[in-house]
């Protein structure tokens, strides 16, 4: 995998993280619980595929 796909799924996971916490504040936890599961598998595919 390349520097640049790794950052890329670094900077997802973070954004994922950060949509996941706005959604709590507004009281979408669905949608905050699926932002969660993405930046989970982002960061796990990142460290398994390096």
């Amino acid at each position: 995998m390349t520097n640049l796909m790794r950052t890329f799924l670094a900077v997802a996971a973070v954004a994922l993280m950060l949509f996941a916490v706005g959604a709590m504040l507004v009281d979408e936890f669905m949608v905050a619980g699926v932002s969660f599961l993405g930046a989970t598998f982002a960061i796990y595919y990142r460290e398994t595929r390096a």
